[in-house]
Formats: C-alpha cells, structure tokens, sequence
C-alpha cells in the first residue's frame, strides 16, 4: 500500500512538472517542489515530535545529495521526452540496486539475476533507439537518474534505524533547495549564463502556475514520504514490484496531457523493464 500511494503521488508529480514545461526549467522545477514540500512537511513536525537516535550524518547528507541528482535528472527528462518513458528511466533503480548490491553489499547474484539485468538494459534502448539525431544526452541523463535513485534508496533501510522517516524525507528536501538556490545565486549575483540543467534564474510562479506548483510539491512529498516507508519496512520484493505501477501511471497521466501513444518498440522496451525489475524482486533473497 506504502508503495502504491508513493508510485501515484511520483506520476501525478512527473504530471505536474509536465504542465510546467512551458514555463520553468529543471532546476526552478527542483527548486519548487522541495520547497512546497519542506513547507508541507514542517507542519507535521510540530504535529508529532521526532524520536531518533541520530548518528550517520554523513550517509544522511549522501541520501540527500543523491536524491536530488536523481530528481534533476527525473524532471529534465520529463521536461523533454514523454511521461512515461521518463519514468521508465527511473525505475532502472532496481536493476542497478541488484549491481550496487552485489559490488557494495557482497550480495550474490544467481544466473536468473543477471539474465534479468541484461534483460532490463536491453528493454532501455528499446525504449527509444539510442540515435544520435535524437539526442544521446536523454539516455545517458535517464541512466543516471536510475543509478542516483538506486544509490539513494539503498540508504534507507540503513537510515531508518537511526533517523525518523521525515528527517530522512527532510534531507532530501534540504539538499533539493539549496543546490539549485546556489545555481540561481549564480546566475543572479555572479553573473554566469544560465544553462538548461543547473544554473538558471529566480522565477515566480504566476497565476495558476501556482497552483501547479502546490500540486507538483505536494505530490512529490506524498511519494517522497511512502517510498521512504516502503523500502523502511524491509519487504524489496513485494516493494520493488509494486513500485513499477508508477509506468502505468505515467504513461495514462501522458497521454491525458498530449504525449502520443507509445509505440510497439517502446511498449516492448518498459515491458522488458519491468518484467526483469519484477523478476529480481521476486527471486532476491
């Protein structure tokens, strides 16, 4: 259930940011949601106080700085290619949590493991034919976004027995307003030109932007707060699996907003995704 409500808030969120194309870039989109969501956020901890016992600080600003790297990555793409295949992208967190953990953690991966890994990197390029015409960058920024996803979850269950849930969420939220505050810094005191992805300026949302915006922040929030529950609660398999109902969601949610049908290569390429991703969930021990 964590799961699920956490996949519908990350699309409703990916639709949000969609709307918002015409208007800002990634990093003002950034800027925003964790700002909407810090401010959601700071009412629950006067509602309920925090009770942890602290201590791995440093994995904590980690999770942050990983988190947001993954979210850049998230809206650029949604900005630029379809809902869908962008949060396609992102859910090849789970086969590199499989790699990062066998590298990392010392996990042992069985040969259906591996397969699956294949399998799941092979259903990416069908996703959209990697052409030079088309624009590498799109692929190479939908990859990283899956390993700084995979690398920021892995830190949860770790986390978890240290730090209440929403000092975890609030990490993430922290590091989500201040890399892209420093972008706009940039631009605005030191002059430096603005760029697509980092260093932009400081716009106002106006009109109904703003009510685009609380949903955009609000959303992410409710999916930031579950996924951080989800994967808290130890159960990968069964959170893994269900976490792939967000592409369903994504791909409905794009095209109410104008993205085309996906076609049969693309739809082979997310089936791929996530038959592997579901698979190495179901045989992870």
């Amino acid at each position: 259930m964590y799961m699920l409500v956490a996949a519908l808030g990350f699309s409703l969120m990916g639709g949000f940011a969609k709307v918002l194309r015409g208007s800002f870039n990634a990093t003002q989109l950034v800027f925003y949601r964790n700002l909407t969501g810090l401010i959601f956020l700071s009412y629950s901890f006067f509602a309920y106080p925090i009770q942890q016992k602290g201590g791995r600080l440093k994995l904590l600003i980690a999770r942050g700085l990983m988190g947001t790297v993954a979210l850049y990555t998230l809206l650029y793409n949604i900005l630029h290619i379809p809902l869908g295949s962008a949060l396609t992208y992102n859910t090849t967190n789970t086969l590199f949590i499989a790699l990062l953990s066998f590298y990392l953690l010392k996990e042992k991966l069985n040969a259906v493991a591996w397969f699956c890994i294949l399998v799941g990197f092979s259903g990416v390029l069908l996703i959209y034919n990697p052409r030079l015409d088309f624009g590498l960058k799109y692929h190479i920024v939908g990859l990283i976004c899956g390993f700084t996803s995979a690398m920021a979850y892995l830190s949860v269950s770790s986390l978890n027995k240290y730090y209440d849930t929403r000092i975890i969420v609030l990490s993430f939220l922290l590091s989500g307003i201040i890399l892209p505050g420093i972008g706009m810094l940039l631009h605005s005191i030191g002059g430096v030109p603005t760029d697509e992805f980092f260093v932009s300026e400081l716009r106002l949302p106006r009109g109904i932007e703003w009510f685009y915006v609380l949903g955009m922040g609000g959303t992410a929030l409710l999916g930031q707060y579950f996924v951080t529950k989800a994967y808290a609660n130890d159960k990968a398999g069964i959170v893994s699996a269900i976490g792939y109902s967000n592409i369903v969601f994504g791909l409905l949610i794009g095209v109410i907003l104008g993205d085309d049908l996906p076609g049969l290569r693309s739809l082979a390429g997310i089936a791929l995704v996530v038959g592997s991703g579901v698979m190495i969930s179901l045989t992870k021990k």
